[in-house]
């Protein structure tokens, strides 16, 4: 039996993208029942849920949201991380694009939760689309009264902005965002202190994913043992999979947390591209250690995928058939994090670049005796060195092609020429 959508389930939907569309289909309701709730008690509905972050980390967002001072003289904030720069993931961007008010409602609840009268959207500068739609959404809601002051006249207001990032995939870091919206270069900033307590303009701050805050309506309108029922005991709830590469159906998923690879690729998305052999998938994003046909009845959820070694992160999982080369894909996933490096510690700055050049050389037909030991050698000086995790998903993504295809960096190494293809 298929499971009913919850945070995909008004796309397709004529007008979903208006608020007209979003009130006919339900909207704001949850809004409306929030409101008469203690703020307190919509942070416990949340803890109760189980609900997860869905931006990569998996901390639990009610307890993220406890964490926020209690002192109401504080001015407090929220902020959104739409910055989806990861390779491979556009769960947020459907979001965005289709059902606008669905976010605009997740952060007004999360807002009167934590006490917040100011609300911050980062949006990826590449997403001019969804920030168009976010900002004639926004003029909705003030036009209605779902934003501005004494909204629905429960005494609680709210102002809700967009800022635009300009390509830095750097600021998807929470703290890099906070330093982006102050208008200082995109880098991420010494914990603690944490958010929490000195956020945006040093502030008390959370920081949520889009598909995280998409969560809440629902789980104010059917309540929280309604969410911690859909998928797994430790990793409750509904999960969007956005899956691409080498499968007949890419697109976007919304099913239970916990759905199998096996399931995912074979049963939703047909299976494999002109019937090719599997080879490898990439379960979270291109950060995230590859995993291959040994690996197929891992259930998609944090722990479990955790367990492999590997991490769920975004729930971008890429596909790959036989065709593909390993050595190349490494390349040229080394090469976007160099890339992307904002240059503010050594072991990044200076390590991403050395890991993409040795790959290069290897896979253009100059690979030397020793190079892996010297790529295995270079990723040891920047994992757990580094000031944020960008240097660590770079070595990880390289660790996960090594430990799985070991033999086709030493074929291209010793015979100058790719196996695979």
């Amino acid at each position: 039996m298929e499971m009913e959508k919850t945070l995909l389930k008004n796309i397709g939907k004529p007008q979903s993208h208006t608020i007209d569309g979003y009130i006919k289909n339900g909207g704001y309701r949850a809004l409306s029942e929030a409101l008469k709730s203690a703020p307190d008690a919509i942070i416990q509905t949340v803890k109760d849920s189980g609900l997860r972050g869905r931006g990569g980390a998996g901390f639990s967002t009610g307890l993220k949201w406890s964490f926020i001072p209690k002192d109401p003289t504080l001015q407090k904030y929220l902020c959104c991380n739409a910055d989806e720069g990861e390779p491979g993931t556009y769960k947020d961007r459907g979001i965005i694009d289709n059902d606008p008010h669905l976010l605009l409602e997740g952060m007004m609840i999360a807002c009167y939760a934590i006490g917040a009268s100011v609300a911050y959207i980062y949006i990826r500068g590449e997403f001019a689309f969804g920030a168009e739609r976010l900002a004639a959404a926004i003029d909705e809601a003030y036009a209605r009264g779902f934003l501005g002051t004494n909204i629905l006249g429960s005494g609680f207001s709210l102002d809700l902005f967009i800022h635009r990032g300009f390509g830095a995939y750097i600021c998807g870091e929470e703290t890099a965002l906070l330093e982006s919206i102050e208008g200082y270069r995109g880098q991420p900033r010494k914990k603690p202190p944490f958010p929490a307590l000195s956020g945006l303009y040093a502030k008390p701050t959370v920081i949520n994913n889009v598909e995280t805050l998409s969560c809440i309506p629902a789980i104010i309108e059917k309540g929280p043992k309604w969410f911690s029922s859909i998928g797994t005991p430790k990793s409750p709830g509904p999960k969007i999979y956005c899956v691409s590469g080498h499968v007949k159906r890419p697109g976007l998923y919304e099913l239970p947390m916990g759905t199998t690879i096996r399931d995912l690729i074979y049963d939703h998305c047909g299976g494999m591209l002109s019937d090719r052999e599997f080879k490898a998938v990439i379960p979270g994003g291109v950060s995230a250690p590859m995993l291959t046909s040994k690996d197929l009845d891992t259930p998609m959820d944090f722990d479990s995928l955790a367990a492999k070694g590997t991490m769920l992160g975004s729930g971008a999982v890429v596909v790959m058939d036989e065709s593909v080369c390993m050595v190349k894909t490494a390349y040229i996933i080394n090469r976007f994090f160099s890339h992307e490096s904002c240059g503010k510690c050594t072991p990044c700055r200076e390590g991403t670049p050395w890991l993409t050049n040795v790959l290069r050389r290897i896979e253009h037909g100059d690979g030397r005796p020793g190079d892996m030991e010297l790529l295995e050698s270079l990723c040891t000086n920047v994992f757990g060195r580094t000031f944020c995790p960008l240097g660590d998903g770079a070595v990880m993504a390289l660790r996960g092609a090594i430990k799985n295809f070991r033999e086709e960096f030493l074929y291209h190494i010793e015979n100058k020429r790719c196996m695979a293809g």
